[in-house]
């Protein structure tokens, strides 16, 4: 995945570098070792016991665990070091939404309208829901009309033009759009336009690692569906 981003300049990450997948300590070391922005994720506070796994699904909760045993001390204290949030020019950085910034979910245009009010920058990049798509404000007001708009990979999210935005660039490692191919963004500050990608991995091989690790059968299987 980040062969195909590249070149770029920094790592932008929208929280839960761990919790899912069967290499968290490779995830996180791939991360530090760029230029990087990153934030907390529920699923990061829950595997590096910051946080317990209430909330959480059985399948979430029995992952979260195993990833808590496998964590090195050094990626372990990253994760609990980790921030709520963080800017990045125009860009305020959170996983779940600027209101609740580890926890609530941002699906609908009604959900993303109540967060305007919570931030003052720009634009705004969201994780959580694993989803890509965009939350646009009409108007200037401190409660604006929002639409949602979907995000295709051939189709850039100029900037210029727009007043807010909410955006969520998918996931990488868990996508849920009925896409089993990874989905991350690239910022381009010359043209001011953020370039969805999708980027097709060795899903299978993933899959294996899972079994090995005797994590839970559905969080497997819905790899190869994007769900």
């Amino acid at each position: 995945m980040i062969a195909a981003a590249m070149p770029f300049d920094r790592i932008w990450c929208l929280g839960d570098l761990v919790g899912y997948g069967p290499n968290p300590n490779e995830c996180v070391e791939i991360v530090r070792s760029f230029d990087h922005a990153v934030v907390a994720g529920n699923h990061d506070w829950v595997a590096s016991c910051k946080q317990s796994a209430a909330g959480f699904n059985p399948q979430a909760a029995i992952a979260a665990r195993w990833t808590a045993t496998q964590l090195s001390a050094g990626a372990r204290q990253f994760l609990l070091d980790l921030p709520e949030s963080a800017m990045e020019g125009d860009f305020l950085l959170v996983h779940g939404s600027p209101r609740a910034p580890t926890v609530e979910y941002l699906f609908r245009a009604e959900e993303a309208q109540r967060s305007f009010p919570h931030f003052t920058a720009t634009y705004c990049l969201v994780g959580h829901t694993h989803v890509p798509c965009a939350f646009i404000a009409a108007g200037q007001s401190s409660s604006p009309d929002v639409i949602r708009i979907e995000l295709k990979h051939d189709e850039p999210l100029p900037l210029d033009g727009w007043t807010r935005m909410i955006v969520n660039p998918g996931s990488v490692g868990q996508p849920r759009d009925y896409n089993p191919h990874a989905a991350f963004m690239v910022y381009d500050s010359i043209r001011r336009e953020l370039q969805m990608q999708r980027v097709p991995y060795d899903v299978a091989v993933t899959q294996q690692k899972m079994r090995i690790a005797n994590l839970p059968v559905p969080l497997i299987e819905r790899l190869e569906f994007g769900i």
